[in-house]
């Protein structure tokens, strides 16, 4: 495991070695390639086919390190297909990581424990197995899966095949802060603090350092993103001057912060209208 799975394990047994008379427990570490066998995406361009569902699949996710919090367990144990799941369809691992953490209970809610459905997504056109849980409504029908990976697989899926989520992908690749608010915007979820929430679990577990990973940046440099709102696309009518009014910055900073040698601007062009933020 790379250095975000190492930290984690490291904390784990080192609070292991503070319990008095504590037994150690053999970690069975599977091979990179178990660790990444996932379902590829149906040619039809359907979700996930029955016949996907069929697939018989014995391994065991189940953290075995002692001591560990559920939800750092839940994170050494799927960091690595959040991280998968990233490079094939560019969604962050971090916001990938942080709602699978909100939405199963860390993996033990019922929806997680009965049916492997880790991301709360709900039946729709759905054609494999179903499981009844009450959410919103009464005996609402969710999505079954044989196995966590391909509910992670899913996960990608239905934020790939929606038009409503298609402006996600323009932003960064690590804006987390960005994903986080954008999804709310596009109705992933009804919950007012949702964005919060994710960011916060993000913040707290580290978790925008599996977003370095994939992309090869400094591990300290991995929290030093830009976020959605610190950026703004030109419109008709907007000036450098009308822009520096609107967000409390100087002409002469908007031109830095964008490399502008002079103040034309044109539509559709994205600026940054505030300075990078080194800490949040």
């Amino acid at each position: 495991m790379k250095f975000f799975k190492y930290t984690v394990f490291i904390l784990g047994f080192s609070l292991m070695l503070l319990s008095c008379g504590a037994k150690k427990k053999v970690v069975t570490k599977k091979s990179k390639q178990d660790r990444n066998e996932v379902v590829e995406r149906p040619k039809d361009d359907t979700i996930i086919t029955s016949e996907v569902e069929e697939i018989q699949d014995t391994e065991n996710t189940k953290a075995n390190i002692t001591n560990m919090s559920a939800t750092e367990a839940y994170i050494y144990n799927l960091s690595d297909i959040a991280m998968d799941e990233m490079r094939k369809y560019g969604i962050p691992a971090s916001i990938t990581m942080a709602q699978g953490i909100l939405e199963s209970g860390s993996g033990k809610g019922r929806l997680s424990v009965e049916a492997n459905n880790h991301f709360g997504i709900k039946c729709h056109d759905w054609t494999g197995a179903k499981i009844y849980h009450d959410d919103d409504a009464a005996q609402e029908c969710f999505r079954k899966y044989n196995n966590v990976k391909y509910s992670y697989r899913d996960h990608s899926l239905f934020l790939t095949s929606r038009r409503r989520y298609m402006d996600l992908f323009r932003l960064g690749k690590d804006d987390y802060k960005g994903w986080a608010k954008g999804l709310k915007k596009a109705g992933y979820a009804t919950d007012k603090k949702y964005p919060q929430k994710l960011i916060s679990l993000i913040e707290r577990y580290e978790l925008y350092k599996l977003d370095a990973e994939v992309l090869g940046k400094d591990i300290s440099e991995a929290k030093n993103i830009t976020d959605a709102s610190d950026k703004h696309t030109v419109k008709k009518g907007d000036t450098l001057y009308s822009l520096s009014k609107k967000y409390k910055v100087s002409i002469q900073k908007l031109q830095e912060l964008n490399g502008l040698s002079s103040t034309e601007l044109h539509i559709g062009q994205v600026l940054y209208v505030k300075p990078l933020k080194k800490d949040y």
